[in-house]
């Protein structure tokens, strides 16, 4: 498969991410979270858990700045390709992928909940990374 497809994915995954962590950070988290939005079960005791937050900020924050970031650096890579760009992506997945399995391993098995848009954002960095490490770029 063409180079240009595998960051194409990856883009459409850093905005999916974006729009989770937009909607964790303005939308109030009884509408979020609750009613039928509510898909898997938790998102409310994940979001009032102590690990909401880093260093006094709110994962969906840095979030609305991370993602940004990775999906500029993407479309960069798409419209003229460089060695640092590539660099840079493969470095904020890896961190990311990083960070999503310490949330993974909190949700499952300290908080036992899920939050629907959690998993969107981790998946999403975690395939992110898959393909940047296992798609062979010809």
């Amino acid at each position: 498969m063409k180079k240009e497809t595998k960051y194409k994915i990856i883009f459409v995954l850093m905005i999916l991410s974006l729009v989770a962590s937009i909607i964790l950070s303005f939308v109030p988290i009884e509408q979020a979270c609750g009613g039928a939005l509510e898909l898997l079960g938790g998102c409310n005791v994940v979001q009032a858990s102590q690990y909401e937050s880093i260093f006094g900020m709110k994962n969906a924050h840095i979030g609305l700045i991370a993602f940004p970031v990775l999906a500029i650096l993407t479309l960069f890579e798409l419209k003229k390709p460089r060695r640092y760009q590539k660099k840079a992506i493969t470095i904020g997945m890896a961190i990311g992928s990083l960070i999503a399995i310490y949330f993974l391993y909190i949700q499952f098995f300290v908080l036992e909940a899920i939050c629907q848009y959690c998993m969107i954002v981790d998946f999403a960095v975690l395939i992110s990374l898959g393909l940047i490490i296992f798609w062979d770029e010809k």
